[in-house]
């Protein structure tokens, strides 16, 4: 249980004061913890040794007027031996609390004492309903780091993500909150150092309070943590400034240190047996595949998760967060996962972090990993079953029909994922899902139109990482191709797929780059890869600039709509407040009959949804998917008080309508194979 009184506790971390400090560090077991103040000219040296006291909680303390602005500091602890504990006094450590790092070599930081105070010019936070999110999945340095709109010193820093440029990007696509892939504080892991290649992603964390360093542009890495954590915060403030809310990828749920084998940076050599969940010979046990998981079972450790998001809520303006392999964070003493850990209680109990959105992966490697639907409300989920029925719609089983002539799925889990995930979701609403369908992890949204078969050589494994299952379709030719009617294909088959997304209840995340199709020339774990694989293009190629288009008219279309973001699970009767209305109709303009429901080859259907507006009037929205390889003459369906359909979108078009066109309910509508047409009712 955590512990109630565990922010009544000492504090940790550096608590500057006027005329000195106080520092506190957790360790339960160790019997001496020393505070090491370095030579700032020549960090191997120490300067001043200052011993820790033990107070309440294991909790080792100290306060001191050499604990100053500026200064240089490790931690070194000792403790007892065995195989559940790593003590070794000669140990350089870091704090876990601290504020700013620096980095001397690829095995060597050393913490800095920093002042965080920053001047946010008034500006506030959105405060954006997760009802009218557009979710934006960016990782901050490829998204600018060929951008030729940012000056060339700062491109693929966090001063670039806060450039005018970046920012009138994003709001022109109408993105609501970019979501940025990890960056507190991580190190590439050795093996890949010693391929020559780096962590990009992230995700492997070093310390949870300190910004990733080398995401701070040149400059503000020579003037040091303070002037880089400035940096950062004046992005925030811009994208604030701009409408913009920042939701960020955490990964608490392991540490840098991997497994017995690895390097020792801090928690292992405070407190191995009570930071990691290990077992009585010492073994960890990992649910993470990265070699160890935090012990969340540990009080302290709850805390240290809980102050650190406290911590990037309140001092840096932090709007929300997405929980890496959240299913760890929940598991028990038997590594059971429990919805209702004390961890994600204390989350939704505290004020601070309970205003920011708390978004989650819901699974992890360990037993009964898949844990989608099962977390309490208020935690919104990544929607897998979301992502794999729309490319097995509009991807497999094409593919599956050019081959054999027989489709394997109908309209029946199409229609569920695209009405909110009802069969999925706790929430009790459509919010309850985060949909996707590409993500950082897999295929671009461009290369899973393109490849059938990953491309990974480049990451050093031998093509063996990376998923298999990507329910992918080349159409026709593998990778890149001058071929027309090919190319023209997948450009269908994206809009196909990002209209689905944009158009389906559910909170929408994109990932950037998607939006200008751009590939990884099929790699689809490409997390060490640091260059052109990962960055996002901005080549002005006339097929990017209008599926660019494209996004941003089905985005303008579903904040224009509200019919298109139902807050609750629709009602079979007339909407009410808060309630949206939706029917469903076949090809044949008529109400779906069992059979149209279960039969995998009627792939055509039909949504009709009506939202009760605050005047009393009714505001309606018709979409239309044609699943099939052939083009399809579809009746409109005739439902009471219908005056006619206007038509908004239509895939099977490089740009959207420019011209209207009504059409009278039960009128004939032709429709080419695979696409979608979106009217307006009137």
């Amino acid at each position: 249980m955590l512990a109630q009184n565990s922010q009544d506790l000492a504090p940790l971390g550096m608590n500057l004061l006027d005329g000195g400090g106080v520092f506190g560090v957790w360790s339960e077991t160790a019997s001496a913890v020393e505070l090491h103040i370095l030579d700032p000219d020549n960090t191997s040296q120490t300067l001043h040794k200052i011993p820790l006291e033990l107070t309440d909680g294991g909790i080792w303390t100290a306060g001191d007027d050499r604990l100053q602005r500026g200064i240089k500091y490790v931690l070194r602890a000792d403790g007892p031996q065995g195989p559940r504990h790593a003590f070794n006094f000669e140990r350089n450590l870091l704090d876990p609390y601290s504020r700013g790092l620096v980095r001397e070599s690829p095995k060597d930081y050393h913490c800095v004492a920093i002042d965080t105070s920053f001047d946010w010019e008034g500006v506030e936070k959105p405060h954006t309903a997760l009802s009218e999110s557009i979710i934006y999945e960016a990782h901050v340095r490829g998204l600018s780091r060929v951008n030729p709109l940012i000056p060339e010193d700062i491109r693929g820093s966090y001063a670039a993500l806060g450039h005018p440029a970046t920012i009138e990007h994003l709001t022109s696509l109408g993105i609501t909150a970019v979501e940025l892939l990890p960056i507190q504080a991580f190190i590439s892991e050795p093996r890949l150092v010693n391929l020559g290649l780096i962590n990009y992603w992230g995700y492997n964390t070093i310390n949870f309070f300190t910004p990733h360093m080398r995401y701070a542009s040149e400059a503000k890495r020579a003037q040091g943590p303070e002037a880089m954590l400035v940096e950062l915060k004046m992005a925030i403030r811009e994208l604030h400034r701009a409408g913009i809310e920042v939701i960020l990828d955490v990964v608490y749920n392991h540490t840098a240190e991997g497994g017995h084998k690895g390097l020792t940076y801090s928690y292992r050599g405070l407190d191995n047996s009570s930071y990691y969940r290990q077992d009585d010979q010492g073994n960890y046990q990992d649910t993470t595949g990265c070699g160890n998981s935090l012990n969340f079972g540990q009080p302290m450790v709850q805390r240290l998760m809980l102050d650190s998001l406290r911590y990037w809520v309140e001092e840096l303006k932090i709007d929300g967060f997405r929980f890496d392999l959240a299913a760890t964070l929940a598991r028990d003493e038997s590594n059971h996962f429990n919805p209702r850990h004390d961890v994600l209680t204390a989350m939704q109990e505290d004020p601070v972090i309970s205003s920011a959105k708390l978004i989650v992966e819901p699974w992890d490697v360990g037993m009964g990993g898949w844990q989608t639907g099962n977390f309490p409300p208020g935690f919104p989920e990544w929607n897998d079953r979301f992502r794999d029925s729309v490319r097995k719609f509009w991807l497999q089983d094409v593919a599956s029909y050019r081959g054999s002539g027989n489709h394997h799925n109908g309209v029946q889990e199409m229609a569920s994922r695209i009405s909110g995930s009802q069969d999925v979701v706790s929430e009790g609403s459509p919010l309850g899902t985060i949909n996707f369908i590409t993500a950082h992890d897999g295929f671009t949204l461009w290369d899973l139109v393109s490849y059938n078969v990953k491309q990974n050589s480049a990451n050093g494994e031998g093509n063996r990482d990376g998923s298999n299952n990507n329910l992918s379709f080349n159409h026709g030719h593998e990778g890149e191709t001058s071929n027309s009617s090919v190319n023209f294909a997948r450009r269908k088959a994206a809009r196909n797929l990002i209209g689905t997304l944009l158009l389906s209840a559910g909170v929408p995340m994109i990932t950037a780059g998607d939006e200008r199709l751009k590939t990884q020339s099929g790699n689809n774990n490409a997390y060490c890869q640091d260059n052109v694989i990962t960055w996002q293009n901005w080549d002005p190629d006339q097929h990017r600039l209008n599926f660019q288009k494209t996004v941003s008219h089905l985005i303008a279309l579903r904040k224009q709509i509200p019919a298109l973001r139902p807050r609750s699970f629709t009602k079979l009767d007339e909407p009410t407040p808060d309630h949206d209305q939706m029917l469903w109709f076949s090809g044949r303009g008529d109400e779906m009959s069992i059979e149209d429901w279960h039969n995998p080859e009627r792939r055509t259907i039909q949504r009709l949804t009506y939202h009760l507006m605050n005047d009393g009037s009714k505001q309606g929205v018709l979409l239309v998917l044609n699943g099939t390889e052939a083009v399809k003459n579809v009746s409109l369906p005739k439902p009471k008080g219908a005056k006619g359909f206007e038509l908004i979108w239509d895939s099977a078009s490089e740009l959207p309508p420019e011209r209207e066109l009504i059409l009278n309910p039960g009128a004939k509508l032709r429709m080419v194979e695979t696409s979608i047409q979106l009217f307006r009712a009137i």
